[in-house]
């Protein structure tokens, strides 16, 4: 019985991913990344109340802001590199149907992302319940030890793993879309981490507030918030919802030029 062209896509993909050191060594570069920038963040925070206002949570998940870059290269590589040796020719005799290659790409990647997002999240937090009493944060000073068992803090943390989910998913997109693997990797790196600088260079907070709303990371890193949640330029799951947006816009992108071009 012949297989249906996502199933043998999602079967080739898979096989390639598997098979090759990169993706694995980028996994571990994303996982590495993120939780020891967080323990780092973890162990220079201190608490003297009543200066003992930090979100914990959000600082010991300050590590996706670098892991974010890992996964976003692994996820430009995965399609960047078979344009750039060619393969993609036979990939896409292989399987026609173009869309149903980009949707088998999706899921492989974007399933091992969230495998490994999960490991840095879980890790990471493990670090700041392990680091942060010794630096003041205790539940004598109104600060209990990081837990999941706090629905914020879980939101914190199923949130982060579905920000770097759909970074992966934007990477993939923009790499798909571009064709180029250096190109995809620096438009996909000036959409994360240029926004922020430009937010931080304009004076007024009105402008900074509605592009804190718009920009993908500082809308979609919100839902690491779990205190002061009022002030927030947007709410946590609509600033995720705003990355995913991103990422739609992207892949639908890609979807239409590889329909449309030679391979």
């Amino acid at each position: 019985m012949t297989r249906p062209p996502f199933l043998r896509a999602l079967h080739a993909e898979w096989t390639k991913f598997r098979t090759e050191a990169g993706p694995a060594w980028l996994l571990l570069a994303a996982i590495a990344s993120t939780v020891a920038l967080g323990a780092g963040a973890d162990g220079s925070a201190h608490c003297a109340p009543p200066d003992c206002a930090s979100d914990v949570t959000r600082l010991s998940l300050t590590g996706v802001m670098l892991g974010q870059a890992a996964v976003a290269i692994l996820a430009v590589l995965t399609i960047g590199n078979e344009y750039g040796t060619g393969m993609i020719r036979t990939t896409f005799t292989a399987v026609p149907r173009r869309a149903a290659v980009l949707a088998a790409k999706g899921t492989v990647l974007a399933g091992t992302v969230l495998a490994a997002g999960a490991v840095a999240i879980a890790a990471s937090l493990l670090a700041g319940r392990l680091v942060l009493p010794g630096n003041g944060f205790t539940a004598a000073n109104g600060r209990p030890p990081i837990s999941l068992a706090d629905g914020p803090t879980l939101r914190a943390a199923a949130g982060s793993v579905l920000y770097l989910v759909l970074v992966a998913l934007l990477a993939l997109g923009v790499a798909a879309a571009v064709r180029d693997s250096a190109a995809a990797i620096g438009t996909v790196l000036g959409l994360l981490y240029l926004f922020p600088i430009v937010i931080n260079v304009i004076g007024d907070p009105a402008w900074q507030r509605r592009l804190e709303k718009i920009a993908p990371m500082p809308a979609g890193l919100a839902v690491q918030a779990t205190t002061g949640l009022a002030g927030l330029p947007i709410s946590p799951w609509r600033g995720l919802a705003v990355l995913a947006a991103w990422a739609a816009a992207a892949l639908l992108a890609a979807v239409a030029l590889v329909r449309a071009r030679d391979a």
